[in-house]
């Protein structure tokens, strides 16, 4: 089927309908290659402006139509809005891609929808909900963002991503006659697009985010390292470099095996993949290794800009959750530390109830002390770490603290 909204509308389906994430979406789906960077830009693009074209829907819709025809007319809005094709084309489209899926009952209202629909009519909710709907950030997420950060908070719901981040072994003067742009950190370029070639299966170049890569920077070289939220392998993989022995632990068993065909790509024999919960006390792993570093699971709400699809599964309830393992993660990892080993905490959140807030907690034990860290990324220094912020950090907002066990 050639209709190019198709592919969009297949992508989406898996993300809106089935709970996909957005990356795991469009790797498990056949794309016709001729189009795929079309369809790409317009999953995301549908997926960052889901607040308003939901809006805009709600607008001109009397009730809610069927989760099928949100999804499509979210596409054509989308065209029609943001990529300022003609009308009657993306109309057309429409239809025709209905009555190809079966579903031409619903012809005449999206045919209707679409003449009727006037960007000039739609306008954005006052104060808050106005900022979630723009910036298409939940809502309890925006208040704890003005009240964190004040008139920052909209530069950094704000804050696009700066391009694909890729990170070289080998080769990188190969790649950078193409458009770029460089990165505190060395071999970690950014690029406006970059589609993967035999130097990515070969293992000259990997994907990995400006984040990730700070974090790795703060950990210290060492003997034995635990790498307890190891999933996908960049982090391990990378501070394998430093460190003579990385054990990468993950929770589930199909992300044990990401780790190891990560690991295995990119020519590494230090890092051992293993499947475990970081949360649960493992007696063996008792004060054995130098470093411990635990990139939690984690809100997210600083990678917005590369995630569209985050804020549809985001709610107050499960983010109040998400620290209550947190912290049992890093209270149980510091087990694992030797004397005078350090332990790291991170995550890719901007908020301080996960950051400062859980280790501040963790430390009442007066087990561990802060240790001042270091990172040549632009950083806020907090109470017990460094906060990264999108405004200041190309696009991505992280965090992470380094502490020594006494």
């Amino acid at each position: 089927m050639t209709n190019p909204f198709y592919d969009p509308y297949r992508v989406l389906t898996k993300i809106y309908a089935e709970g996909a994430h957005l990356k795991i979406a469009l790797a498990e789906t056949d794309l016709e290659e001729l189009h795929r960077a079309r369809t790409v830009k317009t999953v995301y693009g549908v997926l960052e402006n889901d607040g308003y074209l939901s809006l805009c829907i709600r607008t001109f819709a009397q009730k809610s139509p069927k989760q099928a025809v949100r999804i499509l007319l979210k596409i054509a809005l989308y065209t029609l809005v943001f990529l300022e094709k003609p009308r009657y084309m993306v109309t057309d489209t429409a239809v025709d891609l209905l009555k190809k899926m079966g579903k031409g009952g619903m012809a005449g209202f999206v045919n209707a929808f679409l003449r009727a629909f006037d960007e000039t009519k739609v306008s954005l909710p006052e104060g808050d909900e106005g900022l979630s709907v723009k910036y298409n950030f939940p809502l309890f997420a925006v208040k704890k963002l003005k009240e964190e950060y004040g008139e920052r908070a909209e530069r950094i719901m704000a804050a696009k991503s700066r391009g694909v981040s890729v990170r070289f072994v080998r080769g990188e003067e190969n790649y950078l006659s193409r458009p770029h742009e460089e990165t505190p950190f060395a071999h970690l370029f950014l690029f406006p697009n970059f589609v993967r070639d035999d130097g990515f299966f070969a293992g000259d170049y990997t994907f990995q985010s400006v984040g990730s890569v700070a974090i790795c920077s703060v950990v210290e070289p060492c003997e034995r390292l635990l790498d307890a939220c190891a999933a996908p392998g960049g982090k391990s993989v990378l501070l394998s470099e430093k460190c003579a022995r990385v054990t990468a632990c993950e929770l589930h068993s199909h992300r044990v095996s990401l780790i190891e065909s990560y690991v295995s790509r990119m020519g590494v024999n230090n890092v051992t993949a293993v499947e475990g919960d970081s949360a649960l006390f493992r007696p063996e792993w008792e004060g054995a290794f130098d470093g411990v570093l635990c990139d939690v699971p984690c809100s997210g709400l600083g990678t917005v800009a590369e995630n569209p699809d985050l804020p549809l599964r985001k709610t107050e309830e499960n983010f109040e959750e998400l620290q209550k393992t947190q912290l049992a993660i890093l209270k149980n990892c510091a087990r694992y530390v030797k004397k005078g080993g350090a332990l790291y905490y991170s995550t890719c959140s901007v908020l301080r109830e996960e950051n400062d807030g859980v280790v501040g907690t963790f430390l009442e034990s007066g087990e561990f002390g802060v240790e001042e860290a270091n990172c040549p990324l632009a950083h806020e220094k907090t109470q017990f770490g460094l906060q990264f912020l999108p405004d200041t950090a190309f696009g991505a907002g992280f965090y992470v603290a380094k502490m020594r066990k006494k």
